[in-house]
């Protein structure tokens, strides 16, 4: 999340008034993330998020508001797309396709303790099963596909030992994605970018409890075990050194087992899928650090931290424990 596209509180007064939202007293631009441009919106009724979309069009927004729809109903703590009078869940605001969503209480663990990894994992598997049925189908939009298009278009920005490693890892990739075990991977709809930041936790009852999952704009129809891999390279990493944290590895996996178990194929495709993961982080980090484009309140990421997730990937392959 960023602001590309500076919104005026007259112009989300409006749209929130056809909503049925109550007037907006406040409008403040959110700084994380770097696809969108979002805004916290305050009103008497309560709080919410306006997200104007950079990138994706209008037609291919409905996917991930119906998906949200489906999983709020299927008990998921998502936040609540806001229909217009018509049902329509993609609005306009400022000349941008737009989404208003129900701001989800709590906050981010930045330091998270293999608690919180537990609760990620339980959570993960009953989204996984919650949208087993969901009907809509739009391919991960970036999945293989966007690599293969993007690792071109950074590698003039690469050392040679850099740029190696990236076009090894991306024919690597495409030679597990062509094997018939990576195509027989159970799927559905993933979250794709579950990191400490798109999860919030609230303490205010005691314990530290997992209250929602957000930002589902990279969501797509792909393996689930993509979505584990991305959370094992998140939830369950030294950041300094990029190496995986077994304790917490093994933790997130069995709470990630006690609702949906893996498969055997699933089990043996996991370290290809990790490295899949910070691969997919690498390049998109690579592009916004040499490509960047202009934002008010921009924070592009380092991409030298994915390039560490990848070697520790390939240099210390894991299984969970059986």
């Amino acid at each position: 999340m960023a602001v590309y596209t500076e919104v005026s509180l007259e112009e989300a007064g409006a749209l929130f008034s056809q909503l049925g939202l109550g007037t907006v007293t406040e409008l403040q631009g959110i700084r994380s993330g770097i696809e969108n441009t979002n805004y916290y919106a305050y009103t008497a009724s309560g709080q919410w998020v306006l997200t104007l979309f950079e990138r994706l069009s209008a037609e291919q927004l409905p996917y991930y508001l119906q998906l949200m729809q489906h999983l709020a109903a299927k008990g998921i703590p998502v936040p609540a797309p806001q229909p217009a009078a018509d049902g329509s869940l993609v609005h306009h605001v400022a000349g941008k396709p737009a989404s208003v969503v129900t701001r989800l209480p709590g906050s981010h663990r930045m330091a998270p303790d293999v608690s919180h990894g537990e609760q990620v994992g339980q959570m993960l598997a009953r989204m996984h099963q919650a949208g087993a049925d969901f009907s809509g189908h739009q391919p991960h939009l970036r999945g293989l596909v966007w690599w293969v298009e993007t690792v071109p278009v950074v590698l003039p920005y690469l050392e040679a030992p850099t740029a190696q490693l990236l076009q090894e890892e991306l024919a690597f990739q495409q030679h597990f994605a062509a094997t018939a075990g990576a195509q027989a991977l159970p799927r559905g709809p993933i979250h794709a970018d579950l990191f400490r930041d798109n999860v919030m936790f609230d303490d205010t009852a005691g314990p530290d409890l997992l209250c929602g999952f957000f930002d589902f704009y990279f969501a797509g129809t792909d393996t689930w075990l993509f979505d584990v891999a991305v959370c094992l390279n998140d939830w369950c990493l030294d950041l300094d050194s990029g190496q995986l944290d077994e304790q917490r590895a093994t933790a997130f996996m069995a709470a990630y087992e006690s609702e949906r178990p893996l498969s055997g194929a699933e089990v043996r495709a996991l370290p290809a899928l990790r490295r899949a993961a910070a691969l997919r982080f690498w390049i998109s980090r690579l592009w916004d650090w040499h490509l960047p484009r202009s934002a008010a309140l921009l924070q592009a990421k380092d991409p030298g931290h994915f390039e560490r997730v990848l070697r520790a990937c390939i240099a210390l392959p894991w299984h969970p424990p059986r």
